[in-house]
């Protein structure tokens, strides 16, 4: 038998916070909770198309069974019921590909869910912020990367990771690390990484980049910081082509603007590389709170996740996670102080001149 919550009455969303979804049908937010209509008994998700009906005949649950319980009906327009299916669906499919050996055909996750293709990936895609494709390759890099701390040959981890050769795994590396498989078992062995300090107004400045791109950015750091990081990785100090490259990241630094066009050099979980892509889009001086980048991910629930990816990134300003604030409006943390922080966000926010 379904519990009623009688006994124990349901824990209620925030009001405010469910309206302010309602009133711009957030997509983001359907499967948060509901909002039930005195008026007509019906209760429905915040992106239901229907014209809004009154604040004050509006309350809020948690769940559609709490809505139920208290003798509402679902909507026949935005079916909120069938949410709950499609959650649990990308739920299995996530579970599906985190047991999988290698790649699972979209075909296949569809089928098991009951959805034809295209739709799925649509929910996923919605729910996940990546395609099902995407998120195992991400799943399967993630476990050679763990393999490849342990394993005494780099052919086996490979295939322990469930990739068919160690090709496939180069091709998906590719432009993520900008190093070779064995750079994560070897401390960077084989990369070259040149680097340089340089003074900016926000202090001493170290810059390091691969080929591929800017690999670190941080203040007040030196080449002790690249040995810690990459012990066995080639550092070369200065370079003509690299100067040219330092003084655009100077340029992003003193001058804040849009610097998505210097190329970069980082890696992460897939969650984590949502998260900078969306700190990437916030324009200069603009700020977002963590619950925004959480939701820009494809998590909105993942508030605290979206704080840890924050605090992961490697390349300060370029990424700029020093346009996350807290959600109350106060300043939050900083790796490099508060003190920068709010300097940052000064510059940026004072017309250029």
């Amino acid at each position: 038998m379904e519990d009623t919550g009688f006994n124990n009455p349901p824990k209620r969303p925030d009001a405010g916070e469910a309206w302010a979804a309602f009133e711009v049908k957030d997509r983001r937010r359907d499967g948060d909770f509901v909002g039930a209509v005195r008026t007509t008994g019906i209760y429905c998700k915040p992106s239901c198309p229907v014209r809004n009906p009154l604040r004050k005949n509006v309350e809020f649950f948690t769940h559609a069974r709490d809505a139920r319980a208290a003798g509402y009906r679902a909507c026949l327009r935005c079916r909120p019921d069938d949410l709950g299916r499609d959650r649990e669906a990308v739920l299995h499919a996530l579970a599906r590909l985190a047991r999988a050996d290698g790649p699972v055909a979209l075909g296949a996750l569809a089928a098991e869910a009951g959805y034809a293709p295209h739709h799925f990936q649509r929910l996923f895609r919605r729910d996940v912020g990546i395609t099902p494709a995407q998120y195992g390759k991400a799943l399967r890099a993630r476990t050679a990367k763990e393999r490849l701390c342990e394993a005494e040959k780099i052919t086996a981890a490979l295939y322990d990771a469930g990739f068919s050769s160690s090709s496939r795994f180069y091709d998906l590396m590719e432009g993520r690390l900008g190093m070779r498989a064995s750079a994560w078992k070897d401390g960077g062995r084989g990369a070259t990484i040149r680097w340089a300090v340089v003074p900016t107004y926000l202090g001493e400045m170290l810059v390091a980049a691969t080929d591929k791109g800017v690999c670190r950015l941080s203040f007040e750091e030196g080449r002790e910081e690249l040995e810690r990081r990459f012990p066995n990785a080639e550092l070369v100090e200065g370079g003509k082509n690299f100067a040219a490259l330092v003084e655009q990241v100077v340029t992003a630094v003193e001058r804040p603007g849009d610097a998505r066009h210097i190329p970069l050099d980082v890696q992460g979980t897939a969650f984590q590389e949502a998260c900078w892509q969306a700190l990437r889009e916030i324009p200069a001086g603009e700020t977002r709170t963590y619950a925004e980048i959480a939701a820009a991910a494809g998590n909105p629930k993942a508030v605290r996740a979206a704080g840890s990816a924050n605090g992961a990134n490697n390349v300060a300003v370029l990424i700029p996670c020093h346009r996350v604030i807290r959600s109350d409006g106060s300043i939050g943390g900083y790796a490099y102080g508060e003190k920068v922080k709010r300097e940052l966000l000064r510059r940026e926010s004072t017309p250029a001149g």
